[in-house]
């Protein structure tokens, strides 16, 4: 049976992924995306808001909640969702961060009443919608004034059901007192907040003079939190400038030397209470401070409070010193003053902020006043047409009682008093009782006020100088009405108290080891036993070994001619069961290069002895090492001009015995070298040697077994040395040439 021909069934239409266009699907798909984000959710725009802020606060507006009592919060969520269509959490969590009782803004929006957690905590959970009540707070009726008048467009809501402003028309520039931070995507935006009466002030200074120095008025940022701001010129100078840079906050503390406590009772705004006590608990617990008993959260209606318990004698300006320098306790804020400026993210300085906001207000004053001038010009025609009737009263009631149709009354009062529609439509809807000669002069009496107002209102229209005048008027009640004393307190660095770093490490005895390997340990003296075994590889010794301090610095020399300078304390500390630390891993050392000695130097105080394979022995002065920036590693660190065959600190003269192939010994005192203050110097000559002859060893002479040393002793140098008796030699472990 033959078998039936199969055909794979192809689609009539395929898309080959592979020949679309990455750009176009980018264009497509990506940037509406983009757009939408930085346009409509991250970045503020010049009135200081983002459009989930503005949503909320012009429903709460709307409302009627700029007077009267506060509401569940609950219902003001449900009603902004008409606005903001991304869901009740989202409109909450934005309103909760506006309200006073979450204390993010120095001047918040939202008069709150509950539990709205805190700007300062990160785990203190805010109370749900449905248990919280608000209301509009007073600083809100800058944000609205006029609004009504056509100060800002207006634009349809997402589902074209109402319309909602597209800025706030605020009385003062509040891009630079609300601190607000978006990440979009490809740019973000960090602004801090500034005192409102400092911002006012500088205001009208720089519309009185665009040249002025915003730094005399605009002292430097403010927050909610307080604390206390670094003052550094020139970094603030940058931010003004330029809109980037960054500052330096730090924690206020008190100490209760009665309870023998310190209390912190305000943090930089970046930081969380949580994150600080975390990171202080894990100081502690790691040894790297010792003087904290206890550390507690001890925040309640009273505000913000963590108390550290200290052991008694501590020094608390030292301790705080290493807090500020290892914990949020000092913490950075990082500028970057991106707006929306006409549709498009700018990153601006102070004073191009303060005049893009300028231009803004007078554009607002400006529609405003247009408004007015426009309404008061409507309302005396009116009045011109009502002053027609103030003639002849009766002829008005005639022609209206002799109109047998309703709908030719108007036309008819138009034809006999030579008025037209709007003015004749007012006249007939004036009560009958009001058909009196007073009630129609005392309504064209105000026609005189109305041409007046209107006259001024053109003269602010067209001129820039008197709507300034206008705006720096408002910016001085903003600030009488709204204005509050600075809550972040400026220091210089002068009242810091400055603490050398080294105060910072904890100085305590150590033992240092170093064996054949190369390994390296450094173990804290409190932590040897009496009795206790070291840990090395095996075939390892330990070549040298020596007591310092934490903070001592180590000097590891080379057989590559180099020296490698470490400070202890950056060497973790490690147990006698430890292998310790490779040092060609740890110092970064050449190939195959080995460490043949190591020193401590603690003041740089005493002497490097090297001995070479000619005899000559180098006595350096440890100074030589000394740098004035901290240099890892310094080459020509002794002579290269023969072999070395010993190289050890001695911290005074002491007795050495130079010995020559093993047969001949001198001993010496290294007083007899002149110090030398080059590195890499040469030295005197010690023993003299034959042809074809070396200095085999240099032995401290403590280290010599011999019944009688002073038997090899020279007074003078160079000498030859005295023959080794050969039990000598085998006691220490000597071989013949």
């Amino acid at each position: 049976m033959a078998r039936k021909k199969t055909e794979t069934p192809v689609p009539s239409e395929s898309v080959n992924i592979s020949d679309r266009d990455i750009v176009s699907t980018l264009e497509t798909n990506y940037m509406p995306y983009v757009m939408s984000v930085i346009m409509s959710r991250a970045i503020p725009e010049i009135d200081g808001f983002k459009p989930a802020h503005r949503k909320l606060l012009y429903t709460m507006y709307k409302m009627g909640l700029l007077s009267g009592g506060r509401i569940k919060s609950a219902d003001v969520v449900g009603q902004t969702m008409r606005l903001n269509p991304h869901g009740d959490q989202a409109i909450y969590e934005t309103l909760v961060r506006l309200t006073r009782g979450n204390d993010a803004l120095l001047h918040p929006f939202i008069d709150s009443k509950g539990n709205f957690g805190k700007q300062y905590s990160r785990d203190m959970a805010y109370a749900a919608s449905r248990y919280t009540e608000v209301k509009l707070d007073a600083v809100c009726a800058e944000l609205f004034q006029d609004i009504d008048k056509d100060t800002v467009d207006m634009v349809d809501n997402y589902n074209g059901t109402m319309k909602e402003p597209l800025l706030f028309p605020a009385t003062f520039p509040n891009p630079l007192v609300t601190p607000n931070q978006g990440i979009a995507v490809g740019m973000a935006s960090s602004v801090c907040s500034f005192n409102l009466k400092e911002v006012c002030q500088a205001t009208v200074h720089y519309i009185a003079d665009r040249s002025c120095d915003i730094s005399k008025y605009l002292l430097a940022p403010d927050f909610s939190t307080g604390a206390q701001l670094i003052y550094n010129a020139a970094s603030l100078a940058e931010i003004y400038a330029t809109g980037r840079g960054s500052f330096k906050l730090r924690a206020k503390y008190r100490v209760d030397a009665k309870n023998n406590c310190i209390e912190i009772t305000e943090i930089p705004y970046t930081s969380s209470i949580e994150v600080i006590i975390e990171k202080i608990i894990s100081l502690v617990k790691a040894n790297k401070i010792k003087d904290i008993n206890d550390v507690r959260d001890e925040t309640d209606l009273n505000g913000l409070r963590i108390t550290l318990d200290i052991k008694r004698g501590t020094n608390t300006d030292l301790l705080m010193h290493k807090l500020f320098s290892q914990t949020p306790l000092c913490d950075t804020f990082n500028c970057n003053f991106n707006f929306l400026v006409d549709g498009r993210p700018k990153i601006m300085g102070v004073k191009e902020i303060l005049g893009e906001w300028l231009r803004f207000r007078v554009s607002c004053i400006r529609r405003q006043t247009a408004y007015d001038i426009e309404k008061k010009t409507a309302q005396a025609h009116l009045l011109e047409g009502l002053s027609q009737i103030l003639l002849n009263i009766d002829m008005a009631i005639k022609i209206i009682r002799q109109t047998e149709e309703d709908r030719m009354v108007i036309p008819n009062l138009t034809a006999g008093f030579n008025i037209d529609q709007p003015q004749a439509e007012f006249i007939a809807d004036i009560k009958l009782r009001n058909l009196n000669k007073e009630h129609i002069l005392n309504r064209v009496n105000e026609l005189d006020i109305l041409n007046k107002e209107i006259a001024g209102l053109n003269e602010i229209l067209g001129s820039d100088k008197k709507i300034e005048e206008i705006i720096s008027r408002q910016l001085k009640d903003v600030a009488k009405k709204y204005g509050k004393h600075r809550r972040t307190e400026i220091i210089s660095g002068e009242q810091l108290i400055e603490i050398p770093d080294e105060a910072l490490i904890e100085d305590y005895g150590v033992k240092v080891l170093l064996t054949e390997h190369n390994y390296f340990k450094k173990i804290a003296m409190s932590s040897l036993r009496a009795a206790f075994e070291q840990n090395m590889k095996d075939n390892d010794r330990i070549i040298q070994e020596f007591e310092t301090v934490n903070k001592a610095g180590l000097l590891f020399f080379s057989d590559r001619y180099n020296v490698y300078k470490v400070r202890a304390y950056e060497i973790a500390d490690c147990r006698a069961s430890s292998m310790g630390e490779y040092l060609p891993n740890m110092l970064g050392m050449e190939e195959n290069e080995r460490i043949i000695s190591m020193a401590a130097a603690a003041g740089y105080t005493g002497f490097m002895l090297f001995g070479f394979a000619n005899g000559r022995v180098a006595k350096v002065s440890l100074d030589a090492y000394a740098t004035k920036v901290n240099r890892k590693k310094l080459v020509n660190a002794y002579s290269d001009k023969s072999e070395i065959v010993y190289a050890g600190f001695i911290k005074q003269d002491a007795d050495f015995l130079a010995i020559r192939d093993s047969d001949k010994a001198l001993l010496f005192n290294t007083s007899l070298l002149a110090p030398n203050a080059a590195k890499n110097a040469m030295g005197a000559q010690v023993i003299t040697l034959r042809k074809n002859t070396s200095m085999s060893r240099l032995i401290p002479a403590k280290q010599y077994i011999c019944e009688n040393i002073e038997a090899y002793r020279y007074k003078k140098i160079p000498g030859a040395g005295h023959f080794i008796p050969l039990p000598e030699r085998l006691a220490n472990g000597l071989t013949s040439s």
